[in-house]
């Protein structure tokens, strides 16, 4: 006889724009988010009897986000990703889990004439911060903040040698090496008790936001590579150091390859090793590092 194993279901894709106005200075801030909402609980009967008692809608959970959005603000994201996980559990006794993720897009205020534009902005680049807070019953509420799609790259300062080589291997060991890649770093906070919990901690979401991609990218550029490996392992320290409240932060780097291209058939133009100065750039395959690190006794 089959069983449900498991179930969830949701709205994914909410596209949500949000603007504050500064009555007494004109000023204009923007936050522009995607959600998604995710709620699990008393449901099984929805899928194995068809019975749609137990459902709310998903346009229910877009219109909810509106007017949460409306109603509290949206910024850190951490606290908005609360206050709407929280909302679905305290309304909906017959749910007992609610995830919710928000993207927040980055729209930078334009400076024009050496001075920043009341209500201008521009995107630039597709770095994204995100924000996702698990609300369950008589569990309390779990926050995971992350700076995803940030791509990096220096040009020299990383090598990587002294790894495993056998017959399957070709690649070379090297001293010196282009490093680049998309950075998807996570931290997660200790487990907040209640919403309340979630609201004391308040700039502290901001402060920790930046201070994790300033410790990503002072990293990357100081540390004279070894491997991927052990450069995002500094950068867990690093930030496990920073903010107490934080218990595990993770770091997932996909190694974006250039090489090199010998161009010796043109004339015995040089252009490898101390010569190379003109790399192809490639999409695929690519490496991919991945690493948590928790704190002590965690």
């Amino acid at each position: 006889m089959p069983q449900l194993a498991a179930c969830q279901y949701g709205k994914d894709n909410i596209r949500v724009y949000k603007v504050h106005r500064d009555e007494k200075t004109g000023l204009q801030s923007v936050t522009e988010m995607t959600v998604c909402v995710l709620l699990d609980g008393e449901i099984e009967t929805s899928y194995t009897q068809a019975d749609n008692s137990v459902v709310v809608p998903t346009d229910t959970m877009k219109q909810t986000t509106y007017i949460m959005a409306k109603q509290h603000p949206v910024n850190p994201p951490e606290l908005f990703a609360s206050i709407l996980a929280a909302h679905f559990t305290d309304t909906y006794k017959h749910v007992h889990t609610a995830k919710v993720k928000v993207i927040t897009h980055r729209w930078t205020r334009m400076t024009i004439d050496g001075e920043p534009h009341p209500h201008s902005f521009l995107r630039d680049g597709s770095e994204t911060r995100n924000a996702e807070a698990t609300s369950k019953e008589g569990q309390g509420i779990s926050v995971r903040s992350a700076i995803v799609g940030l791509l990096v790259l220096k040009s020299t300062g990383s090598a990587f040698h002294g790894f495993i080589q056998d017959e399957f291997t070709i690649l070379q060991e090297t001293n010196d090496r282009i490093l680049s890649t998309d950075v998807d770093c996570g931290w997660t906070w200790e487990t907040f008790s209640t919403l309340h919990a979630v609201e004391e901690v308040g700039s502290k979401f901001d402060d920790t936001w930046n201070t994790a991609r300033e410790i990503t990218l002072k990293t990357f550029a100081n540390d004279n590579s070894a491997s991927v490996q052990n450069t995002m392992y500094q950068m867990c320290e690093q930030i496990l150091a920073a903010e107490t409240g934080v218990d595990a932060v993770d770091y997932s780097l996909p190694n974006k390859h250039y090489f090199e291209i010998d161009l010796s058939w043109h004339k015995g133009l040089e252009n490898t090793g101390k010569d190379a100065e003109v790399y192809a750039p490639q999409s695929s395959p690519n490496g991919l590092i991945q690493c948590t690190v928790k704190r002590d006794g965690k």
